[in-house]
C-alpha cells in the first residue's frame, strides 16, 4: 500500500464552486441550530456500533456475546477485496444468522482506489461488488460506498476515480433494489458534502441514505463549540456544537431529496484525550454518552454508529495492544479485523457508557432541552413507562440537584448513573459523568427557573474513591470531599466553619494577607490537614474581589483544575464561604497537608550561589541542578501543555518531595490565581510563569533550564524570550524598592533611627 505518493484531492473546483454557492445563497442555515428540535421519535435501532472478527472463528462468539450485552442490533461491517474467502466472509454469514441489522460498507483498497481511472481497476471492482451482492445482498439493511473520501492519505480516491466506484456500485445496488448510502464523508466538512451530492444529483445517482462520519472529538468535548471553524474569538458566535452539525448536514440531505441521514462511524480516542487529561478511559465514557444523548436529542440522525468495538485506541473493549500496533491505515477509514488474544480483552467503561445510553433512549421520545449549550445540559426523553432526565456538565464544572429540583421530585427519583448503576448513596450533584433521573410516566415533574451551573465552582469529577458533599447550614456554602457520607458529616462536624478561626502569628504556617495553620485531620489523627483564611484586605483588592469568587473557592477551583488535568496539588478537603459576606474574610479552605523536602525556591537560591548540588539531610539524597532542571522542565511544560497558566508560580509555591531514586515529586499550592484552557497555554504566558519561577536562579541556570523546556516545544532561547526575565527583574526590584515592603522597610528604618 503506497500512501506516501503525491495524491489529487478531492476538493476540486467543481466541488468548491457548488458548495460555496449552496453556502453563500443561505440554505446552510437553521435558525437556532444549536438547539435540540422538540418533541421527536428516538429511533428504537438508533445506535450502531462498527464490528469486525478474526481468524479464529471464536472471535465471532465473542464478538455477538458483546453486542447483546450491549443490547445493540445495529453492526457496520468493513469488507474488502479477499472478505469473500476470508473469516470476513464467515463473520458476515453469522451476523446474518444472528439477524443482525447490517450495514456492509465495502471498503476499496487504497491503491485499486488510486487507479480506478484505469478500465482494468473498473473490472476489478464491479466483480467484486456483484459478488458481494449476489451473495450478500438481500440479507444486509444496506451498503456503503466511500470511504473517508475527503482524506486523501486514507481513502485514494481522486474526484474521476470515486465518481467511476460510484457509478458501479449504484447501477449494481439498483438492479438487485439494495438501499445505498455514501458518500462517507468524515468529520464536519459540508463543503464535501455539498459539493459531491451535488454532483451525484446531476448524474442522477443520489444515495437512498446521505452518510458523515460525524466526529467531534478534537472540539475536545462533545457540546463544545467548533473553535476550528472559526478559531475560539468567534466560536461562541456562530455556535456549531454537535446538534447544529447534525441538523445541519440533515438539512443538505433534505434539500437534497435524500429523506435519511446517518453517522457511520465515531469515536474518542483515549490518546487523544489523554493529551490534555489523565483520565482516558473514564472520560471517552463520559464522552460516549453525552455524544449519544446529544446526538439522540438532535433529531437529525436516523442511526449514529461508534467504532471500533474492539480496540486500546478508541474500542468499547481493549485489545489488550499497544498503540505501536495500531494498524497503518486508520480504522476509521477500514476496521479491517479484531488484533490480540480474548484473555487480554477488558471492557472499557465506555462499553457500560453505551449500553446504558442504548437502554434509556432507544425508541423513546426527546420531548425538549430543559437545559442546553450553557454549560449545563439536561434533557428529557420519555417512553411508554418513564419521564427520564439526561443530565450532566461540561469538564470540570458542577450543578447541585437542589438547586435545579424541588424535594419532593428528588425523593420519587430513580437515578442511575453514566453505567447504568444505582449509587448506594444519595446523589447531590451532576458533574461531567452523565447520571439519568427517572420518573413513573405519571409524575409530573417541575424543574425550578433558570437552571443553570453552580457559579463559579469547579471540580474534579473522576478523583478514585471520593464523592462530593454540599455543605449548607447556617448561612454557610461548601463542598466537603469524602470517600462516603459518614466521613463528609464527621469532616462538617469537626471543621465547621463556624468554629474556625485563624491562630495568631506566633501559631500559624503563615499569616501575612492570608492566614495558613495546620490542624488534626479529623479522618486519621496522625495526620493534618492545612487551613487557609483570608485575614488581611487592602482597600483595591477589596473592590475588585467584591466581584470575584471567595478566595477559599478560588483556591478549591484552582486544585479541583490542577487535579483534573493530572496536575499534583495537595488534595483538597473542602471549603466554606458566608453567604453574603461582604468583609470578603469569611471563608476556608482546607486541603491535606503536604510534607516536603524542600521547595524549588530553596533549591534554586542554592543552586543561584554556585552550588551544583542540593542536599537533602533527613534523606541522604543529594540531587544535582540538572536533575533538578531536566525533571522540573518536564513537570512544567505538562502543566502548560494541559491548558494551565498559573500566574503565581514562585518558587515556594511548588513542593519537592524527594524519592529514593531521586525522582522529584512536584506539588503546586496556592492555587487560587491559575488560568486554564481547553488548549495549551499560549508562550507568552509560560515565559510568564517561568520569568517567575526564575528570578531567583542565577543566569546559567536559567539559559539551561530554559533551554531544557523550549526543547519540548522545539524552540531554543531568544533574546525576545529573555527580555522577558529582564523586565520581570526590573519590575520585582522595583516592586522591593519602592513598592509596599519597600515602603515598610523604609518605615522601620526611620523608626529604628529615631
Amino acid at each position: 500500500m503506497s500512501m506516501n505518493k503525491k495524491q489529487a484531492s478531492m476538493l476540486t473546483w467543481p466541488v468548491i464552486f457548488k458548495g460555496l454557492a449552496y453556502i453563500l445563497s443561505g440554505k446552510l442555515y437553521v435558525k437556532r441550530g444549536h438547539l435540540p428540535a422538540a418533541e421527536h421519535k428516538v429511533p428504537d435501532d438508533f445506535i450502531g456500533i462498527c464490528v469486525a472478527s478474526a481468524q479464529d472463528a471464536a472471535m465471532d462468539d465473542y464478538v455477538i456475546t458483546q453486542l447483546r450485552l450491549l443490547s445493540i442490533n445495529q453492526v457496520r461491517l468493513d469488507f474488502s477485496y479477499g472478505d469473500l474467502e476470508s473469516f470476513n466472509a464467515r463473520f458476515l454469514q453469522r451476523l446474518i444468522d444472528e439477524q443482525f441489522q447490517i450495514t456492509l460498507h465495502l471498503v476499496q483498497p487504497f491503491a485499486n482506489a488510486k487507479n480506478m481511472g484505469i478500465a482494468a481497476e473498473q473490472v476489478l471492482w464491479q466483480a467484486f461488488v456483484c459478488e458481494v451482492l449476489e451473495r450478500f445482498g438481500g440479507k444486509i439493511v444496506r451498503l456503503e460506498i466511500g470511504t473517508t473520501i475527503n482524506r486523501k492519505r486514507w481513502a485514494g480516491y481522486n474526484i474521476k476515480g470515486f465518481f467511476q466506484a460510484w457509478d458501479i456500485a449504484y447501477k449494481e445496488c439498483r438492479q438487485r433494489g439494495i438501499t445505498l448510502a455514501g458518500p462517507n464523508v468524515t468529520d464536519f466538512e459540508p463543503i464535501y458534502n455539498i459539493g459531491i451530492l451535488s454532483m451525484l444529483k446531476a448524474r442522477n445517482q443520489l444515495p437512498d441514505i446521505h452518510t458523515d462520519n460525524l466526529f467531534s472529538e478534537r472540539v475536545s468535548e462533545p457540546e463544545r463549540f467548533d473553535h476550528r471553524i472559526f478559531k475560539y474569538r468567534w466560536a461562541t458566535w456562530f455556535k456549531y456544537n454537535l446538534i447544529k452539525k447534525a441538523r445541519l448536514l440533515k438539512k443538505i440531505s433534505t434539500d437534497f431529496g435524500i429523506h435519511h441521514f446517518i453517522s457511520s462511524v465515531a469515536f474518542w480516542a483515549i490518546y487523544r484525550i489523554e493529551r490534555m487529561l489523565p483520565e482516558g478511559e473514564q472520560k471517552q465514557a463520559d464522552y460516549a454518552a453525552r455524544y449519544m444523548l446529544l446526538n439522540a436529542a438532535s433529531g437529525a440522525l436516523d442511526q449514529a454508529f461508534w467504532g471500533a468495538m474492539i480496540c486500546h485506541r478508541e474500542g468499547l473493549i481493549d485489545d489488550g495492544l499497544t498503540d505501536a500496533e495500531y494498524p497503518v491505515l486508520e480504522r476509521v477509514t477500514h476496521y479491517a479485523n479484531v488484533d490480540g488474544n480474548q484473555e487480554n480483552f477488558r471492557l472499557h467503561p465506555s462499553f457500560y457508557a453505551m449500553k446504558t445510553v442504548a437502554n434509556m433512549v432507544q425508541g423513546a421520545t426527546y420531548k425538549a432541552p430543559i437545559a442546553t449549550a450553557n454549560g449545563l445540559e439536561i434533557h428529557h426523553f420519555q417512553t411508554a413507562q418513564h419521564n427520564i432526565h439526561a443530565a450532566w456538565t461540561i469538564n470540570g464544572k458542577v450543578a447541585l440537584l437542589e438547586d435545579i429540583y424541588h424535594t419532593a421530585d428528588l425523593q420519587q427519583a430513580e437515578i442511575i448513573n453514566r453505567d447504568g448503576e444505582h449509587p448506594a448513596e444519595a446523589t447531590h450533584i451532576i458533574t461531567e459523568s452523565p447520571i439519568y433521573l427517572r420518573w413513573p410516566i405519571s409524575q409530573t415533574v417541575t424543574v425550578k427557573p433558570n437552571a443553570s451551573l453552580a457559579k463559579n465552582l469547579a471540580i474534579h469529577a473522576h478523583i478514585a474513591n471520593l464523592k462530593y458533599y454540599p455543605f449548607n447550614q447556617n448561612d454557610w456554602f461548601g463542598l466537603i470531599l469524602a470517600k462516603d457520607a459518614d466521613e463528609a458529616v464527621l469532616l462538617a462536624e469537626k471543621l465547621n466553619p463556624q468554629n474556625l478561626s485563624s491562630p495568631e502569628k506566633n501559631n500559624a504556617l503563615r499569616h501575612a494577607r492570608n492566614a495558613i495553620w495546620a490542624l488534626p485531620d479529623p479522618r486519621n489523627p496522625e495526620r493534618r490537614v492545612t487551613v487557609k483564611q483570608p485575614v488581611k484586605m487592602y482597600p483595591h483588592k477589596q473592590f475588585f474581589d467584591r466581584f470575584k469568587p471567595s478566595k477559599a473557592k478560588r483556591s478549591w477551583n484552582g486544585t479541583a483544575e490542577l487535579l483534573r488535568r493530572g496536575i499534583d496539588s495537595a488534595q483538597p478537603v473542602a471549603f466554606f464561604e458566608k453567604k453574603g459576606d461582604t468583609t470578603l474574610k469569611q471563608n476556608f479552605y482546607i486541603c491535606d497537608y503536604v510534607t516536603a523536602d524542600c521547595s524549588v525556591g530553596e533549591m534554586f537560591v542554592h543552586f543561584a550561589k554556585g552550588n551544583n548540588d542540593f542536599h537533602i539531610a533527613a534523606k541522604h539524597i543529594t540531587i544535582s541542578a540538572e536533575e533538578t532542571y531536566i525533571q522540573l522542565s518536564q513537570y512544567l511544560s505538562l502543566m502548560h501543555h494541559r491548558g494551565t497558566f498559573f500566574r503565581d508560580l514562585s518558587g515556594g509555591n511548588i513542593l519537592v518531595q524527594v524519592q529514593a531514586d531521586k525522582q522529584l515529586h512536584f506539588s503546586l499550592i496556592d492555587t487560587a490565581r491559575a488560568r486554564f484552557y481547553t488548549y495549551p497555554a499560549p508562550l507568552n504566558q509560560r515565559i510568564s510563569d517561568l520569568a517567575r519561577i526564575c528570578n531567583k536562579l542565577h543566569w546559567a541556570g536559567r539559559e539551561r533550564f530554559l533551554g531544557l523546556y523550549l526543547a519540548t516545544m522545539r524552540r531554543k532561547v531568544s533574546y525576545r524570550i529573555k527580555l522577558a526575565f529582564y523586565l520581570y527583574d526590573f519590575k520585582v526590584a522595583f516592586k522591593r524598592k519602592y513598592g509596599r515592603k519597600g515602603i515598610k522597610k523604609l518605615m522601620k528604618r526611620f523608626k529604628s533611627t529615631n
